[in-house]
């Protein structure tokens, strides 16, 4: 047994493997978090730039989020007004990952996506006895199936491959779903943006038949149509701006965002884009309505705006705001606009 000293302390080398935890373990906590834009200069990103870190130059803000930087210098910048600097940092984010489909496309092919999703299926179902679990966002449900294979797959050069894929629900082969697949190349590899139901079983009498959901997926709209015929943008392009936005800054189906009146960040779900596409009449800015759940909930729905700015003929988010939110009333949920449009300001987008 180690004998206390005098004043009733443990002898000083006792203090050695506290010493050497605090040295060694605690900074190697402050790494524990993944970094945020994949460790990319978060300064660098306000700029729109690109810059790979090792992040030993970091920053955890308050919600324990951590943030890398190139150097010194680059940290000041961006700690001098932080929240302005994430919001931009996270839409540049973004909007650089959209950019990365029209070029990445000629390295793969509708075939190529086709393989790609295919496996991803099986893999997912082999991981639960040959179930492929489906997260269905309208109904906030999750949807037990079994693969029956790939439809057909879609290219819409410039935003992507669109692979259709039969399943039906474990245990009843009648109950057949068609799930439309958003595949696109990010990273230099092919990766799923979004995957939504585009047909979904419906109970006629004793048995079941297939019904087209509404509102269809938006690149569904330009069937006939080929991306850049003409000058002057069309709705479906502004709501795959919008889309392709989301799923790139949205951390596994979450999307945080800020309610530029409470300042809450609110982590959401997306559901999805509104019609018509509206242009503003003053400054030609396209704005459209987005559905999202609250994350954790099934009956708080919020409504967010985004704007569109065309700069060089690209499209990118440049404005979120929150429109309408829910408000408890009567013991249920109904969603309270902050601010309301005046019909003479816009144009509806074709």
């Amino acid at each position: 047994m180690q004998r206390l000293k005098a004043g009733g302390g443990p002898p000083r080398r006792a203090f050695l493997p506290l010493f050497i935890f605090f040295l060694l373990v605690l900074p190697m906590a402050a790494f524990a978090a993944e970094p945020e834009f994949s460790g990319y200069c978060a300064m660098g990103l306000v700029n729109h730039q690109r810059i790979k870190t090792d992040c030993k130059v970091n920053w955890t803000s308050k919600q324990g989020k951590l943030y890398c930087f190139s150097n010194d210098e680059a940290k000041v910048d961006f700690l001098k007004s932080p929240e302005e600097n994430i919001e931009k940092a996270t839409d540049n984010y973004a909007a650089a990952d959209i950019g990365e489909i029209a070029s990445g496309m000629d390295k793969f092919s509708s075939d190529d996506a086709q393989a790609y999703v295919d496996k991803l299926i099986k893999d997912e179902a082999a991981k639960n006895g040959g179930v492929y679990i489906f997260q269905d966002a309208v109904t906030d449900t999750s949807i037990p199936l079994i693969y029956d294979g790939v439809d057909f797959t879609r290219t819409l050069d410039g935003y992507g491959y669109f692979p259709d894929v039969n399943f039906h629900v474990k245990g009843d082969d009648q109950q057949k779903y068609l799930i439309d697949f958003w595949v696109a190349p990010l990273k230099g590899q092919l990766t799923v943006l979004e995957s939504r139901i585009y047909e979904a079983p419906t109970k006629e009498g004793n048995s079941w038949t297939m019904e087209q959901r509404q509102p269809k997926p938006w690149w569904w709209i330009p069937a006939s149509e080929h991306p850049g015929q003409t000058e002057q943008k069309r709705s479906w392009e502004v709501m795959s701006a919008i889309d392709a936005y989301i799923q790139t800054a949205a951390k596994d189906g979450v999307l945080t965002l800020k309610d530029d009146k409470t300042g809450e960040e609110v982590p959401l779900r997306f559901i999805d884009v509104h019609q018509p596409v509206r242009r503003l009449k003053d400054n030609g800015r396209f704005f459209a309505c987005t559905d999202f759940r609250k994350a954790g909930t099934k009956d708080q729905f919020y409504d967010i705006d985004f704007w569109i700015d065309t700069k060089s003929g690209k499209m990118s988010v440049s404005d979120v705001k929150v429109h309408k939110v829910p408000m408890l009333m009567n013991g249920s949920y109904v969603q309270m606009p902050r601010y309301h449009f005046d019909p003479k300001t816009f144009d509806i987008v074709p």
